[in-house]
């Protein structure tokens, strides 16, 4: 297939016609993709998107959400020890004024206090000898 003057000038008219790229290509015997290409590299004016969109609005919530007081978290020590002697275990999120570590003294080798010991390690189950 080659692109013949007649056949660019029909390409030309249909799409100024306003005719679809799938229309244009059935017409002239070519693929969709081809006018595509060829309306691309003729300077052809782009087409809007033949997908319509619609506006979007906003859902309605789904559930109300309410507001909880919580209680204020305990005093933050912001400065820690590195010689394992206090607690390591971050309260809040870095980046954010109250971030800071428990301080509470730590379990000797461990680098956290007894709570948060017990919430960080979990104690593995005996192995049974059935095998």
């Amino acid at each position: 297939m080659s692109w013949t003057v007649e056949r660019i000038a029909e390409v030309t008219k249909l799409w100024n016609q306003g005719l679809t790229t799938a229309e244009i290509g059935r017409l002239v015997g070519v693929s969709k993709n081809a006018i595509v290409g060829k309306a691309h590299r003729l300077g052809l004016p782009p087409r809007p998107s033949p997908i319509k969109r619609e506006a979007r609005t906003p859902r309605p919530p789904r559930h109300e959400h309410r507001h909880v007081e919580r209680p204020s978290p305990p005093p933050v020590h912001l400065v820690i020890s590195t010689n394992g002697a206090t607690c390591k275990w971050p309260i809040g999120h870095p980046g954010e004024p109250e971030f800071g570590f428990c301080g509470q003294a730590a379990v000797e080798g461990k680098p956290y206090c007894a709570e948060h010991y017990g919430r960080a390690y979990i104690q593995a189950k005996p192995r049974s000898n059935a095998a």
